[in-house]
């Protein structure tokens, strides 16, 4: 249950704490010292009617506490003060103010209720909580990366090591930047407040790309041993499906909603029965979701049709020609490698290069995919992405080159973030490193 409250409630809560303080750190803290004594009290004596009043609430007393014994946090105290809850209830400690809501400061209590952005009311027309919130988090006086992390951390609870590896950065690096955006905001009172409606389309950019990196760690995980996070992906999804609806008219949107269906569309089939990944080639497509493939390609169609084409609507088409392929055999890998160079024009990243190497390794052999694949090695840019050494291992074994394909699956099972694509890996040395004529079939 406690789990469940973290993934329903942490952003709401974290959100709540830093209206009122204005201190990115101590509502993390205050948040993470709630769901410790929900750890603690719940299984003893019952979950509360409403877990994120008393998660609030709890958190709200932390802060209050901390504040007291800082002489120079006064001021705050006196702010902190007005999140009192209007209303008590059995099994909170101490009151509560609705599911989440804080109707002490400026209304709004009740489910979901926004009070506690200090604006009377709800004047962003956003009609879904957590993606309210994301708005709010995306505010642009910071660099649009430092937005996107800073919102990753503190709304969906992403751990610093999986933002990490989602900007392809070391964990210490992005420990320092999300430090300095929260430095930034504290230092020049940047306000943490839910904005107008007018003012959406300047943040819209960020908040799409906080789903696509949120879809991302659900549908293939930065690490653990598990690579599909069910309730991550399909959280994203949802969300996205309620910004397309806000924003008819962006073509961006709905671009990032049909790249996530059709990837989501297989999902079914990408794990074995034992967990192993299915790469997709191999997949059955007789049990792919054909009625969300269908919603996707009619989304991406719409979308291009408007003559704005974006990364999220590019990468859409290339999902479509995935799906839309009756078999592996029938892919269109030379409209995907086109693709995927019209891509580098708005991505102009090492990783849509290497997707592209793959591509034309498809479509034009497996030569002139590793010769993509040398220049993005020797120009240093993914030196500890799995993913370069496993797509060079599987052009060499390919070409029947299978000493070097060994070494380079390897080095991909030594960088590999989860169990499950280290065993897919393994299984593909195992292959390369059969003698000829010894295949166990």
């Amino acid at each position: 249950m406690v789990a469940r409250a973290f993934r329903d409630e942490w952003g709401q809560v974290v959100a709540t704490l830093i209206a009122a303080t204005g201190d990115f750190d101590l509502a993390e803290e205050c948040a993470q010292d709630a769901f410790a004594a929900a750890l603690a009290r719940w299984p003893r004596d019952g979950v509360p009617d409403r877990p994120g009043a008393w998660l609030t609430t709890t958190a709200r007393n932390r802060a209050i506490d901390r504040l007291r014994r800082d002489a120079a946090g006064a001021a705050k105290l006196r702010e902190a003060a007005l999140m009192t809850p209007a209303e008590t209830g059995p099994g909170d400690p101490g009151g509560q103010g609705g599911q989440g809501g804080q109707g002490g400061q400026g209304g709004q209590g009740g489910q979901g209720g926004q009070g506690g952005y200090g604006d009377q009311g709800d004047p962003s027309g956003v009609p879904d909580d957590r993606l309210r919130l994301m708005f709010t988090c995306c505010h642009p006086a910071l660099a649009t990366e430092a937005q996107v992390a800073l919102t990753l951390r503190t709304l969906a609870g992403l751990s610093t090591a999986e933002i990490a590896r989602a900007f392809l950065v070391g964990e210490a690096a992005m420990s320092k930047r999300l430090t300095r955006a929260k430095h930034k905001i504290r230092n020049a009172g940047i306000p943490y407040r839910v904005p107008p409606a007018h003012l959406l389309p300047e943040r819209t950019g960020a908040v799409l790309a906080v789903l696509y990196l949120l879809f991302n760690e659900g549908y293939a995980a930065s690490g653990g041993a598990e690579l599909v996070r069910r309730e991550v992906s399909g959280e994203a999804i949802r969300l996205a499906g309620v910004l397309v609806r806000l924003m008819p008219d962006e073509p961006e949107a709905a671009g990032l909603l049909a790249l996530m269906l059709l990837h989501d569309a297989r999902r079914a089939t990408r794990l074995d029965a034992a967990g192993d990944l299915v790469p997709l080639e191999d997949q059955d497509r007789a049990r792919w979701d054909r009625g969300m493939i269908a919603e996707g390609e009619a989304l991406v169609k719409a979308a291009l049709r408007r003559g704005r084409p974006g990364p999220y609507q590019v990468q859409a088409a290339i999902a479509a020609c995935h799906a839309g392929a009756a078999t592996a055999a029938e892919t269109d890998w030379a409209q995907i490698a086109a693709l995927y160079g019209r891509l580098r024009g708005f991505v102009p990243s090492a990783v849509v290069e290497l997707n592209r190497a793959v591509a034309v390794g498809m479509a034009d052999g497996p030569e002139a995919g590793l010769a993509l694949v040398a220049e993005i090695e020797a120009s240093g840019r993914l030196p500890d992405y799995h993913l370069l050494p496993a797509t060079r291992a599987d052009l060499l074994r390919r070409m029947g080159r299978r000493e070097e394909a060994a070494r380079a699956y390897r080095r991909a099972m030594e960088l590999a973030p989860t169990g499950t694509e280290r065993r897919y890996l393994a299984r593909r040395l195992a292959e390369v490193s059969e003698t000829p004529g010894n295949s166990r079939g």
